[in-house]
């Protein structure tokens, strides 16, 4: 699978962005699909992520109420979008992916597949 994301920027505090994730190759093996962000000498950080099969939604504590992930799977997409932003969520953002969703998920050794990232950047 592979996975390229868009949509990142820079923004004012308070503001919103959304993230997007393209998906392509063997997608249908692809059960489960995370994003992750990592800020400079910081360790990678689960943000969300979405069961496929039953629409599960999963966050951080961080970010929770202030994110949302979703997915359009007519078009193998996943979006991850950002409101009340803070300086603080300033990081390179990852899609990631893997066959199943693990109890984990918010781990970065659970996902199999992983895209380039989208710097976002909040002053």
């Amino acid at each position: 699978v592979q996975l390229v994301e868009s949509g990142g920027e820079t923004v004012q505090a308070g503001g919103s962005l959304r993230l997007s994730c393209a998906a392509s190759g063997y997608t249908d093996s692809v059960n489960c699909m995370g994003w992750f962000r990592q800020a400079p000498g910081e360790e990678r950080e689960g943000v969300a992520a979405i069961d496929r099969g039953d629409g599960e939604t999963y966050y951080s504590a961080s970010v929770k109420g202030r994110f949302a992930i979703s997915e359009d799977s007519n078009k193998n997409m996943v979006y991850l979008t950002m409101n009340m932003l803070k300086p603080e969520d300033t990081a390179m953002y990852f899609c990631a992916t893997d066959k199943n969703l693990a109890r984990t998920w918010y781990e970065a050794v659970a996902y199999s597949s992983w895209g380039k990232g989208t710097q976002v950047t909040v002053s």
